[in-house]
């Protein structure tokens, strides 16, 4: 959690940030995301009830004022007249109102049942927007050889070996830039830290094993920072390959494939390699869950999602499919 953000909490939403990182194992980025929806909210309570000056920019309401007294008022029409606010004032989608929603919900249950702040949790019967189910944008088999055959230039061999895991592994963009050399095991195995630091260890197939012996014949090797001299995947800066450097690798890819302008994304070629291992492998929907290192298996049910081809496979299988009018 950045020291800026602590600073520019209240007490209360600083324990609550602290025990989620701290205690509950959860990631720098989620525990961001809590504050800014916090933030926001009480932004929206402190204008609404008079605490601040009407006229004063909604993003430079601070929030260092709030305190117990404050929150002991809040109710659940509170709550939802703050979803309205984001529909109407805010434009944020139903996805983006859920996720604040799931956000008050867990932190009023921090105050009730963590710390007994509350005695009464105004957000136990707070009900989410309904999201829309869409299927994750992903890549069919032939875009994906396709993306990996356009890929050239001085860093080949490196950019190759990222696509190559994303395409195979089904890793998020952090993992895989957080991957040493220590990572990558004699056994055939890749130990991958996720969301809250967990662990796992994925198998390396040939596809990933040709890749990355090919990636490590050329991997520069001298004045490496010390800091990152363990790191798998190094920039042209002599360090650790950043988020940023590896998304403008994949969209650059991706645009030199014919792919671009889809909304395709390091996070699209996770969907890709999960949608192929489902669709094309077989793979048990719980074996993917591990694979993807899902908490839960419901996150992971919507790779279950059936191809166009497949609906017409069912029906053309149907045994009246070539039963025709006679007459």
């Amino acid at each position: 959690m950045k020291h800026e953000i602590l600073l520019s909490c209240p007490p209360i939403i600083r324990d609550f940030l602290t025990y989620n990182e701290t205690i509950k194992g959860k990631s720098s980025k989620t525990v961001s995301e809590y504050y800014l929806d916090l933030q926001t909210f009480f932004r929206y309570l402190l204008l609404i009830r008079g605490k601040v000056d009407p006229k004063t920019p909604f993003e430079n309401i601070e929030i260092t004022t709030v305190d117990n007294a404050l929150i002991s008022t809040i109710t659940i029409s509170d709550l939802y007249s703050f979803i309205v606010f984001c529909k109407d004032e805010r434009g944020n989608n139903a996805a983006t109102r859920a996720r604040k929603t799931s956000t008050l919900r867990i932190f009023f249950k921090y105050l009730t049942s963590q710390i007994h702040l509350l005695e009464t949790n105004p957000a136990e019967m707070l009900e989410s927007p309904k999201v829309k189910n869409a299927l994750p944008k992903h890549l069919s088999l032939e875009d994906s050889l396709e993306l990996l055959s356009v890929v050239d230039g001085p860093n080949k061999e490196r950019d190759y070996c990222i696509l190559t895991l994303f395409l195979n592994c089904g890793m998020r963009l952090s993992e895989l830039c957080g991957l040493n050399l220590s990572d990558i095991r004699a056994d055939g195995t890749m130990r991958l830290l996720g969301k809250g630091n967990k662990e796992r260890i994925v198998y390396i197939n040939d596809a990933c094993d040709a890749a990355i012996k090919s990636y490590l014949a050329v991997r520069p090797n001298d004045a490496i920072n010390y800091a990152d001299r363990n790191a798998l995947f190094i920039s042209r800066n002599k360090r650790r390959i950043s988020n940023k450097t590896v998304q403008h690798i994949v969209k650059t890819y991706l645009e030199k494939a014919g792919l671009g302008g889809q909304g395709l994304s390091t996070h699209k070629l996770r969907h890709t390699a999960a949608t192929l291992m489902y669709q094309h492998g077989d793979v048990d929907i719980r074996v993917l869950k591990d694979i993807l290192g899902h908490a839960n298996l419901g996150t992971t049910q919507i790779y279950t999602h059936i191809s166009n081809s497949q609906i017409k496979n069912a029906i053309d299988s149907n045994p009246l499919s070539n039963v025709k009018n006679k007459k």
